[in-house]
């Protein structure tokens, strides 16, 4: 369904509402070299362990209400990131998994670039670039159609920009609304404070 008239709309107690961008990469980069971060490493994680993806999902994403992979059934989410055209690489810092990026190749010749972030500890290091660095090495390795990424308001403020940067170009828009993570028990609910809780006040 399009949303083709102007104006304000309600949203019920309970939701949360954020404007998607959906940005691809048609050609191979001219990749700039990463910046020289010693101690980080990226390592393929094989049919990766429920609890470990939920756990480091958590860690990049509280704060920014990403709920995606929390909300699906969990033989859904094994079914995909055990899938074999799913690629799940995690970024480590001294032993510590501290970023994810997955490449999903279930539609080919597209690739897309999905769940991509750093945790809190790594936020403004570098850490984003380096890990972009290496995703668009391994995806363009396959040679695919088109790259392609989506980033929401309900992300890091940078995020939007940093893809752009990073050679992805906007091509869509969508509304997505949700129910809120926070009133599921998927989150604090004192994360995101940039955006007020609204619904399921404590009585």
């Amino acid at each position: 369904m399009q949303l083709d008239r102007n104006g304000y709309y309600d949203l019920p107690p309970g939701k949360i509402a954020s404007l998607v961008t959906y940005l691809e990469m048609t050609e191979r980069p001219v990749l700039r070299p990463p910046p020289d971060l010693p101690g980080l490493e990226l390592r393929r994680v094989e049919r990766p362990d429920l609890d470990w993806y939920r756990t480091l999902f958590r860690r990049i994403g509280t704060d920014w209400l990403w709920f995606g992979r929390l909300v699906m059934p969990d033989d859904e989410v094994r079914a995909i990131i055990g899938h074999a055209g799913v690629e799940v690489h995690a970024l480590t810092r001294g032993g510590r998994d501290e970023g994810r990026l997955e490449l999903d190749r279930r539609e080919s010749p597209d690739i897309e670039l999905a769940y991509f972030g750093v945790t809190p500890e790594l936020t403004g290091q570098g850490a984003g670039r380096w890990l972009m660095q290496r995703a668009l090495e391994l995806a363009w390795r396959r040679r695919p159609g088109r790259l392609w990424v989506h980033t929401c308001t309900l992300d890091h403020p940078a995020a939007l920009a940093f893809y752009i940067r990073s050679g992805f170009h906007p091509y869509r828009r969508a509304v997505e609304v949700a129910d809120d993570p926070r009133l599921l028990g998927l989150a604090p609910r004192d994360s995101a404070s940039w955006l007020p809780l609204i619904g399921g006040e404590r009585t």
